[in-house]
């Protein structure tokens, strides 16, 4: 029975309803916000000292060329990463993973890197949760230098290799750095609509606002679910500016019903990468008049509890 009903899905086609009912969910919360905390492990296991609760979700980071940080513990500057063990320490929190591809997008295309392709699907699997994966987070950052055409490809090349592995749990996300001064239209980098289960982007900067809206419009257009993937106030020191900054922040977020909130909750200017950027201490427990804030803003979002995987639904 099993092997005609493979025959009918194949037959009919990804165009039919049900072919839609065998594909990954896009893990969008039916109800509420869920809170997603990074992006260092000594970050997620202070806050949930601090804060009392563990969030939702956790932020982890891995390479296509290393693979590094989801078995065993990575350190490149910013950070101790090690998925494995906060997902072995948090059994229902999801997992907000990043895939660094700068300077190998060629080299994902040509087929360099299958082999880490099929270890991540098979890690994939195994960590048996929700999973949003960014791949080649922040394309239109300057920085990354990612070449539109390339990088749409590459972002294809591993959604299909994943899915020629049958992972079925990752929703696959686009993230843009949402600047002002960006090097090139955000449409340039886009997989097309087949690709993408969430529009996402980065808020560092009040000014990230204003371009964050219309991807929001541009998500909208697209049904596809939104998220903040990676924020923080960058750089300000007085409690009076970071509470101007969480003022934007979480009015954007009420606005525009931004459905996922990863915040990273980090202390910048501890960690060599970030030292010389004088990003400051973005801990949300570090200042008591922040910390109600944020308390107060947050005390509905999804934290981790035994049937949180079960509210995450499809559109």
């Amino acid at each position: 029975m099993r092997y005609w009903v493979f025959v009918i899905l194949l037959l009919i086609g990804p165009g039919s309803p049900c072919w839609a009912q065998v594909q990954p969910r896009p893990y969008i919360p039916r109800d509420g916000r869920l809170l997603i905390i990074g992006q260092q492990q000594d970050t997620l296991e202070a806050y949930i000292n601090d804060i009392g609760l563990v969030p939702g979700g956790f932020m982890a980071y891995t390479s296509i060329q290393q693979m590094d940080g989801l078995d065993l513990p990575a350190d490149h500057g910013a950070g101790i990463n090690d998925a494995r063990y906060e997902a072995d320490r948090y059994p229902h929190a999801v997992i907000q993973l990043a895939l660094y591809m700068v300077g190998a997008l060629d080299g994902v295309i040509g087929g360099k890197y299958d082999a880490n392709i099929a270890a991540l699907a098979k890690w994939l699997k195994s960590v048996k949760r929700p999973v949003y994966f960014r791949i080649g987070y922040e394309f239109d950052l300057p920085d990354n230098a990612y070449d539109p055409k390339k990088y749409q490809q590459a972002y294809r090349y591993i959604v299909d290799r994943l899915r020629a592995h049958s992972v079925s749990n990752v929703a696959y996300v686009w993230h843009s750095a949402a600047m002002i001064q960006q090097a090139g239209p955000y449409l340039d980098w886009y997989p097309g609509d087949d690709y993408v289960d969430w529009v996402a982007v980065s808020i560092f900067n009040p000014m990230q606002i204003k371009p964050s809206k219309d991807l929001v419009a541009f998500a909208r257009q697209h049904r596809k679910a939104f998220m903040i993937a990676e924020s923080s106030p960058a750089g300000l020191v007085s409690t009076g500016a970071k509470k101007e900054w969480f003022r934007h922040y979480f009015d954007f977020i009420q606005e525009s019903d931004i459905k996922i909130v990863c915040y990273i909750n980090s202390f910048w200017d501890t960690y060599p990468m970030f030292k010389a950027l004088h990003w400051g201490d973005a801990r949300v427990q570090a200042d008591p008049a922040i910390k109600a804030m944020w308390l107060r803003e947050t005390k509905t979002y999804l934290r981790s509890y035994p049937g949180l995987f079960n509210r995450l639904s499809g559109p």
